[in-house]
Formats: C-alpha cells, structure tokens, sequence
C-alpha cells in the first residue's frame, strides 16, 4: 500500500528571530537517561547518547535509587565526560514517569528527548530529529524506532507507516494514527513546550506512562516533524531474570495498569477538545491492546481470563456508537463485541486466531433466519454484516495448514475456508508459500501452487517442503492468496493439532544426516516449524529437553 502523501501545512510557520536562531550542529540537545539496577546495560546507554555528536549538549542520566552499582558507574563514566550529569533520586519510584520527570526539570537545553537504560540511540538519531525539529519549527520532532529481539538480533519496526517519509504536520488531528505512537522515547521535545503546558509523566509506579504522556502531549496541539530516519533501538529480552514493566502481563494487574492508561488517555483529548484523536485512541485500545491480551489468553489460568474478562466488558460498557464506527471490519470490533455481549468467556480458541495477525475467522460461518452474517448461532448480537462488503484485502481469511515430516520428502497441506461467498466471489487462484527465519527474516522455499475447489465452502493445495534445506532454527509460514480479479492477501495458516500433526519427529537426511522436526502452533496458532540439523543439532535439543524436565 503506498504511504499516505506528506501533509501539508495549513498555519504559517511562526517567525524565528535572527539574533537567537541557532545553527542544527549547535548543541542544543539534552538526553534524559533513566535507570534502576541496570548496571549491566546502562553504560551502553549513556555512550550512545553522548555518540550522537556536538548536537547533544548534556546527558542527564537519573539513577532511581539503584542498589547494584550503576551510581558508581556513572560517577566514573562522568569523571572522564563533562557532557554528564548524575541525578539521584532520594527514594525509588517503582516506575519510569518520575524519573524522567526528574530529568525534564534538571535539563537546561532547548531540546529534550528520553532514553531507557537497556536501549541505545543509534547514529545520527539526535541529528535527524533536531534537524527536522528546527527546519519545520516542531515542538516535537518523531521518527522510526524498531523493536530488536535479544538474543536474536531480530528486528521489528514500531508504527512505521508513519514514518515512510519527512513530513511537517501542523497539528495532530492531520495524522490521528499519531495516537498509536505511544513511545515517548522516539521523539524530541522543546523543553519549554513541554514546560509552558506543564505536560509531564505520571508519578510513582504508573505502568504504561508513555500511554497518558503521549496523549497530554498530543492534547496541547503541537507542530510536529516526522522523520523516516532510524532514531532508537528498544531493546526486548523476553528471557531476563527481571522483565520489563511493558512485558510482564501474566498477572492481571497488568491489564488493570493498561486500560486505566487508555481511559486517562481517551479523557486527556477529549477534555482538551479533540474529540478526533480520542476516537482514534479508542479505535487504538480495540486494534492494539485488545487484540494483544486476547492473543494471550488461552495461555492464562481461568481466574486470569474470568477477571480479564469481566474487566475489559466494564470497560468496554463506556463506549458510545460512534466509537464503534470507525473501521468496522477490523478484527478489534467482533472481538471486542463478543466480550461485551458475552457474561463469561467463551470461544477462545476463534479468538485467538481473530486476534492473530493478519485475523483468521475460523468456521463455523453462522447467519441469522434472514441471512444476515453473525458470530455464532448462540450470540446473533454480534454481526459479520461488514464483511459482506469490505475488501477481500482485508477480510480475516481463514487457512489451515499441517505439515507432515517425511523421510524423502514432507508433505504441506493447505486448506482455505469460504467466507460468506466472499472468497468464491473473488475467485481464489494460487497461493505463494515461503517459509521466513525466526532469527533473521531471511526466507526460504519460495513457490506458487494452484488452489483447487474443496467441496463447496473451500479450496485445498498440496506441496512438498525441503526441510533440509531449510536449515537449522525456527520457520514461521507465510502464505498469499491470488485471486482472479487481481487482489491479493496476506494470511498465515492456523496449525492442525490432532492426530499427531504437531509431534516432534526424526527423519533421515542425505544432506544433514538427520534432522529434528518439531511442527507447532504459535501463541496465535499459526504453522511454525522448528528443525535441528545434524547429531550434535538433535543432541543440542535433547539436553535441553532434559534440562526442562529435570527442573
């Protein structure tokens, strides 16, 4: 799809007075880096910030109370760099929001902008951001961070549609999207901008302040510039000892943190008038958050899902039909429906794979006595009547894939599921089958196969797959889906369990000498395989089975 084309202006730009107009290399750049018991990470943080350059004034690193250290780190890293300052807070705040309020009022530099003590700024962030800030008069300057799995290396954009090109927006309501950005670590602040509307995080420990900060910030209307340059690295490490405050959702508190943060959100634009971006953020809390724990939930205990349950139906009581109306094919709306139309959880199975991205509707496809699409035969509240008429580009396709490991050569079925005659309609051709690293988003195996009919409500392919040549690591499937009016879609395969469809299994091979294959369904349950190549590969993943068990 091609990027939406640059705003443009619609105030003029306000007047910049020669006699304080500071050249872009001109230091004017403070870095707010917070940190608690992150010994480990934080020197890597500060140096990258003060890496960015002569742009970058002052480095204000605030230690939260830590207790392992990272205070005489960053006493002896400040020894040998003018440039950095230590604040240390008298008690520990249990959150991110003090402390970086803590840096907003130590900072003395036009500019500000906040990094976490695990992550780093990458080169030529600050430069980028300052750039656009000055050239476009931005109170805020904002560009593309990615997500970079550790230890992987793995990388994934956060809200890069935003970010395809240098763009000046004149106020928020130009871009409501703006309100999925929720990082405040991927933007620069004009510090009085942020001090005149007295616009600061939550204190204490408020999970998802970047939430309730982003929406003061956007309530105030700045000018922002939007830069398609990489201008932050969030670290995640699912596998550390202590998680993130963002990653730690097994309990339901965290839920709790994260829907009283949309709420003050949705009530901070509102209040303040815009009532275009608090729709948008409402839009957001069922297309993200939503759709994020959903995905979760069949792995939670029956409390956790009864609670989450009958939380987010509270919640969701609050909305009006307007907020019901804006994209109403999206996955986020039928789910979000059958929550509150549902007293206990139900479903979630379909749920889950709704959640899933791209959305899969499994069957069964129920209609009411007068044909009108609904979510099932027992809950006809919900209505599908949107999928009847939405693009075949963004209907929630159903495929189901098993894959079966063979000695010679292993055997992928595929099965593609009617949707209404939608599909029929669209007339389904072929379908692209590759299989993408888990690690390195490298592929692999790439063909195209025929689709054929499958009785009436679908259609059926069938391809061998070389696993060998594939390789050692973790293959998720993806799949296109050609239809014969030219549309396309993008699906991943929801994974066949029974009959030993998902059972690890060793076969021979002439390349590797054996391999271990292991089919399995994602948290989304979608098709992913993972194979270990070779005796020293198979022995590899045993131990580590038996480590497992033994524990």
């Amino acid at each position: 799809m091609r990027p939406d084309p640059p705003d443009t202006p619609d105030r003029p730009d306000p007047p910049v007075r020669p006699d304080t107009a500071e050249p872009v290399s001109a230091p004017q750049v403070g870095v707010v880096v917070i940190g608690y018991n992150d010994r480990a990470h934080l020197a890597d943080a500060v140096r990258s910030a003060l890496a960015q350059g002569p742009a970058v004034a002052e480095v204000v690193a605030v230690d939260d109370c830590s207790t392992d250290g990272s205070a005489e780190l960053l006493d002896r890293l400040a020894a040998d760099e003018p440039r950095l300052r230590v604040v240390r807070r008298r008690e520990n705040s249990g959150g991110c929001g003090s402390p970086r309020n803590t840096g907003i009022d130590a900072v003395t530099t036009p500019y500000v902008m906040f990094l976490d003590s695990d992550d780093v700024l990458p080169s030529g962030a600050v430069d980028a951001l300052l750039t656009a800030a000055v050239e476009a008069h931005a109170e805020v300057a904002s560009g593309l961070c990615v997500r970079r799995e550790l230890p992987s290396g793995r990388e994934q954009p956060w809200q890069a549609p935003l970010y395809t090109a240098h763009t000046t927006l004149a106020r928020p309501t130009q871009r409501p999207h703006l309100v999925h950005d929720t990082l405040c670590v991927n933007k620069l602040y004009r510090t009085d901008f942020l001090r005149e509307h007295g616009i600061r995080f939550p204190e204490g420990r408020f999970l998802y302040e970047d939430i309730v900060f982003t929406a003061r910030v956007l309530a105030a209307g700045p000018r922002m510039a939007l830069v398609p340059d990489l201008v932050y690295v969030w670290h995640v490490r699912r596998s550390a000892e202590r998680l993130s405050l963002s990653l730690d959702r097994d309990h339901i508190d965290n839920w709790h943190a994260r829907v009283e943060a949309c709420a003050q959100a949705y009530d901070i634009l509102l209040s303040a008038g815009q009532k275009e971006l608090a729709r948008a953020a409402r839009a957001k809390f069922l297309d993200h958050e939503v759709r994020m724990y959903v995905r979760e939930l069949g792995l939670r205990d029956a409390h956790y899902q009864r609670a989450w349950w009958a939380h987010t139906r509270e919640y969701l009581t609050h909305y009006e039909a307007p907020d019901w109306e804006l994209n109403p094919t999206a996955a986020g709306r039928v789910l979000a429906r059958v929550v509150l139309e549902s007293p206990e959880p139900r479903d979630l199975p379909r749920l889950r794979e709704l959640a899933a991205r791209p959305a899969r509707l499994l069957p069964p496809y129920a209609r009411t006595p007068d044909g009108v699409p609904v979510w099932s035969a027992d809950l006809p509240q919900v209505t599908l009547a949107p999928y009847l008429t939405g693009p075949v580009a963004a209907l929630p396709l159903a495929v189901d894939a098993a894959l079966r490991p063979r000695a010679r050569a292993s055997l992928l079925g595929l099965r593609l599921h009617e949707l209404y005659g939608r599909v029929a309609e669209a007339g389904p051709r072929e379908v692209d089958v590759e299989w993408v690293s888990r690690d390195d988003e490298r592929t692999r195996g790439r063909t195209t196969v025929p689709l054929a009919p499958l009785g009436t409500d679908g259609w059926s392919a069938k391809l061998t797959v070389d696993l060998a040549a594939l390789g050692a690591g973790t293959w998720d499937l993806r799949l296109t889906v050609r239809f014969a009016d030219g549309t396309q879609r993008e699906v991943t395969a929801h994974a066949l369990a029974g009959a030993g469809r998902l059972r690890r299994r060793a076969v021979p091979s002439a390349r590797h000498g054996v391999l271990l294959v292991q089919p399995y369904a994602t948290h989304s349950g979608a098709l992913a395989v993972r194979v270990a190549t070779g005796v020293r590969g198979v022995a590899q993943v045993l131990r580590s089975r038996l480590r497992r068990l033994l524990r």
